[in-house]
């Protein structure tokens, strides 16, 4: 009799730990990132606050639910004290805990391998964009050749796991052992498919952020594909090169331009203009900012970084005629040109 009290403790404890699962309450898998988990709370945030609902009393309780359980999966910490042991481990941790409420328990050691979840592995593409379409932002369409697993005849063993059976050794007392357990399924065959994904470049994205798809990477049979990665590389500009959010530039001007100042517009990224105006001698290295006409900030849009401006000079090639150095004599005050010893 106590046997079978202490079993049935056991199997409620199970019970207990096992609690809600909060993938699946926010309709996002085990393997969602925090934007995903993000998204999908404040669609159904929206759908189910009280204000759009105010004859349903059922829709308060799951908005209330909805915010619990966001709450967790978008804390690192408690995400990862939850996947580990359920409601129980968060709140274990919040309460100073934190240890797994299986270890030891009977004797026997920590069971997380009885919950190991496989994945197969995630796979990174170079995503080969222009600073145009880092600036403007854009959507691109790529057609990508995916494996993955599809059924077959026949069945083979999956989901294999280790199980904990009680065996009653004489009365009041009992044993308990572990044992390999093996689902039928059917079998698979991996097979390449065709599909296109749409790719949003946002603007102010920077060299080595990343666009994830999940469950797009590589299958494997005994779990869910890894995912999709596409990081961003900028690709080489013939005229300006960014750093951070500042764009850098170099303008050629003439001698003439150098010495008597000038007047002209610079073609941004988008096609609008820029105007460079100087109205005193310009050095060859000399720099000039033009504030907000930079990248875009990929966290605040409205923000822009600058642009920086340095000016070559182009020196007349040959020997000047005496006639062209006269002329250059005359428009250059004679004491700009003396030179002390």
């Amino acid at each position: 009799m106590a046997c079978r009290q202490l079993f049935l403790l056991f199997s409620l404890l199970l019970l207990a730990l096992a609690g809600r699962n909060f993938y699946k309450i926010l309709g996002v898998t085990k393997t969602a990132s925090k934007k995903e988990i993000k998204k999908a709370y404040r669609k159904l945030a929206m759908k189910f606050h009280p204000d759009k609902n105010p004859d349903d009393d059922t829709a308060s309780d799951k908005f209330k639910e909805i915010g619990e359980v966001y709450e967790i999966l978008a804390d690192d910490e408690k995400r990862k004290a939850y996947d580990r042991n359920g409601e129980e481990g968060v709140k274990n941790m919040e309460q100073g805990g934190g240890h797994d409420p299986f270890a030891n328990f009977f004797g026997f050691g920590n069971q997380q391998e009885e919950q190991r979840e496989y994945k197969g592995s995630d796979v990174v593409v170079d995503l080969f964009v222009t600073l145009e379409e880092l600036y403007l932002g854009n959507f691109v369409t790529i057609q990508r050749d995916r494996p993955t697993y599809e059924e077959t005849s026949g069945t083979r063993q999956c989901n294999c796991r280790m199980e904990m059976k009680t065996h009653m050794t004489g009365p009041g007392s009992f044993q308990m052992t572990q044992h390999r357990v093996c689902d039928q399924c059917a079998n698979l065959r991996l097979i390449t498919e065709t599909e296109e994904l749409e790719l949003e470049i946002e603007p102010g994205m920077q060299d080595g952020m990343t666009q994830r798809f999940s469950g797009k990477g590589e299958p494997h049979m005994e779990g869910e594909p890894g995912d999709l990665f596409f990081k961003v590389k900028t690709m080489r500009h013939p005229k300006f090169e960014r750093k951070g959010d500042d764009l850098y530039t170099n303008l050629t001007i003439s001698l003439q331009e150098a010495l008597v100042g000038f007047e002209m517009t610079l073609p941004h990224l988008d096609g609008h203009g820029v105007p460079v105006k100087r109205e005193k001698v310009t050095w060859p290295g000399a720099l000039i900012m033009k504030k907000g006409e930079g990248m875009p900030n990929f966290e605040d849009r409205n923000k822009l970084g600058n642009l920086y401006i340095t000016f070559d000079v182009k020196f007349p090639r040959g020997e000047l005629s005496s006639e062209d150095k006269d002329k250059i004599m005359k428009n250059i005050e004679p004491s700009k040109c003396s030179k002390s010893i």
